[in-house]
């Protein structure tokens, strides 16, 4: 617990507004923190003068990105982790998990059209049931539902405080938990697909956050055996696969297990740039199982067009 205590004496009202106006400020500062049973900060970030800033050692050392707030709209910790949602003066909206951005209004479409439209258009043949692993935004699920052959759509979310914030303040990233063909299950993504039956899925979406913490289990050999136990013959994954001036070796490592995982298949790296994720760019590790045949995809040269963006975004 942090206690603050002083005796003071002031010699005018305007020292006195003076030093509560630096109390609001102190405890404006630090409320943006998320403060771990153990008293350490998770996720570091920075609120301050009007400023997010987001911080992080491990993940993105001696850098920051900054954005200008506005207000602040939501500031609620669930049982894994402190959701946040800010309006900023450029981007919209803008929520964040632990200190980490996850999505703003502005820029999200960048990131959430590759994660879903690179896997679904690669596939063979067309992809009818198709499984997201996290993504409680719903920013993939809304790009996958507009591929009108997917008949199924299921999203396995650990955190239900996660798709409600973004119902709320983001709705039109949100908009895909409208659609009949999709289910929402909130349950531990792991889990799930280790116990999913195997061949069950053309495609598997892993809208994961950085391997830092309990979603580190995501980026290993055991995590990617069990997706390429549930996906069909010819079946592909997309998952996060972060940023190329960042996390090289996290990247080359990933892309040698994934050759090892899935034999006679192909194994490729995508990116796109979005100004508000680290350095400007996030990338995508993509992995196919090979077909019946032995058959298997070319990531670089789809098969099919992706659906064109219909209506204003941002």
């Amino acid at each position: 617990m942090l206690r603050v205590g002083a005796s003071l004496s002031f010699s005018s009202s305007r020292n006195f507004a003076r030093a509560l106006l630096l109390l609001a400020d102190f405890i404006f500062f630090f409320s943006s923190f998320s403060i771990d049973a153990r008293g350490i900060f998770k996720g570091n970030n920075c609120l301050k003068d009007g400023w997010f800033s987001e911080i992080s050692p491990e993940m993105w050392p001696g850098q920051a990105n900054s954005l200008e707030i506005r207000e602040k709209l939501y500031d609620e910790r669930s049982e894994f982790q402190h959701v946040q949602v800010f309006k900023t003066s450029t981007y919209g909206n803008l929520l964040v998990l632990d200190g980490c951005i996850q999505a703003t209004e502005r820029d999200e479409f960048a990131y959430q059209e590759m994660i879903a439209h690179i896997p679904l258009c690669a596939i063979t043949q067309e992809p009818k049931r198709v499984l997201i692993i996290g993504g409680g935004d719903g920013g993939a699920l809304r790009e996958v539902t507009r591929h009108p052959y997917v008949e199924k759509v299921e999203m396995a979310e650990i955190d239900g405080m996660v798709p409600e914030v973004s119902k709320k303040f983001m709705p039109y990233m949100a908009k895909g938990f409208e659609d009949e063909r999709a289910s929402v299950m909130i349950c531990d993504g792991v889990k799930f697909v280790e116990a999913c039956e195997e061949g069950t899925y053309d495609c598997v979406i892993v809208d994961s956050s950085d391997p830092i913490g309990p979603a580190s289990v995501l980026f290993e050999e055991r995590f990617f055996r069990s997706v390429f136990k549930a996906l069909k013959p010819g079946g592909v994954v997309c998952t996060q696969g972060e940023c190329l001036w960042l996390h090289g070796d996290l990247i080359g490592d990933t892309l040698e297990m994934c050759k090892k995982v899935f034999v006679g298949g192909s194994v490729s790296y995508a990116y796109c740039t979005i100004p508000t994720y680290p350095s400007g760019q996030i990338g995508f590790v993509l992995a196919s199982k090979p077909g019946v045949n032995g058959e298997t995809v070319t990531f670089e040269r789809p098969r099919r067009e992706a659906p064109k963006t219909k209506g204003k975004m941002f």
